[in-house]
């Protein structure tokens, strides 16, 4: 994990490029205690051994479905799918599709166990915090953190996304939803470490995958961050570090995921004790 300092910083999108229902402003500061983050998601190696310790059932394995996205829905499991999404149709909701058979029955994780766990619900994730002795970081702190200390940038490493013609991240490449023009056609998780981390050692704050954040988002929703690999500048830039979105907290999907965070002692007073 990373311990941060806190303190205050400008908080929301200072471009005036986010969606509008997403209240992403206006710009304002917000003041956040000392905390540690994890410098990466919650890897599928982590979660085998929480739930190989307590037994645990998540969300999507008591309730016997998840969401898959159409292109890596395995082969093997075409004859569960239940249904696509309305509006969404590149979503397919899949009998089986779980953490450790992300897309969908024959799927397996055995060669991504650095890759962060997928078909999380937010009470999921809380299960793994608790085991762990952490907790899921506010939203203010996820924004603070992913960051990494630039004042107002679009993304982690500054405005440019693709500085120097540079991939910075694992998002969409191609025409969403239909064309995938990375090689091979590959799209999905990536390992957690992979691309470069901000400046305060975070790694993948921007696509990915999307991570679950403490705050409710309105009533029934919880916040998410951060985008995932299906994001794209046509169809959803919400890999933006001011971009927020939003889940019911039973929902999985095969692009959801979280990192945890823990409480730091506060400085001392000015009386030279601790608050």
């Amino acid at each position: 994990m990373a311990d941060l300092p806190g303190g205050t910083f400008r908080m929301g999108d200072a471009f005036g490029e986010g969606y509008w229902a997403d209240r992403e402003g206006p710009v304002r500061e917000v003041a956040v205690a000392p905390f540690a983050i994890d410098t990466t998601a919650v890897t599928n190696a982590q979660y085998a051994a929480f739930t190989a310790a307590t037994g645990y059932t998540t969300d999507a394995e008591r309730l016997g479905s998840s969401f898959v996205f159409h292109q890596l829905l395995a082969p093997t499991a075409r004859k569960h799918v239940l249904g696509r999404v309305a509006g969404a149709p590149w979503w397919l909701g899949v009998e089986g599709a779980v953490w450790h058979a992300p897309e969908g029955p024959g799927s397996h994780v055995d060669d991504r166990h650095d890759h962060p766990v997928v078909h999380i619900s937010h009470a999921d994730a809380l299960a793994y915090c608790d085991w762990a002795g952490l907790r899921l970081p506010t939203e203010a702190e996820w924004e603070y953190a992913a960051r990494g200390g630039l004042d107002g940038a679009r993304f982690p490493w500054g405005d440019d996304f693709t500085p120097g013609g540079r991939e910075m991240c694992n998002t969409w490449l191609g025409y969403f939803p239909r064309r995938s023009d990375r090689p091979g056609g590959r799209t999905g998780t990536v390992p957690v470490t992979a691309y470069e981390p901000n400046g305060y050692g975070l790694y993948n704050t921007s696509g990915n995958v999307w991570e679950w954040c403490a705050d409710a988002f309105a009533p029934g929703e919880r916040v998410i961050r951060g985008g995932s690999y299906l994001c794209h500048a046509s169809y959803c830039h919400r890999y933006r570090v001011a971009a927020r979105s939003h889940n019911t907290p039973d929902s999985s999907t095969g692009h959801g995921g979280f990192r945890c965070a823990r409480d730091l002692p506060q400085p001392p007073t000015e009386e030279g004790t601790t608050p």
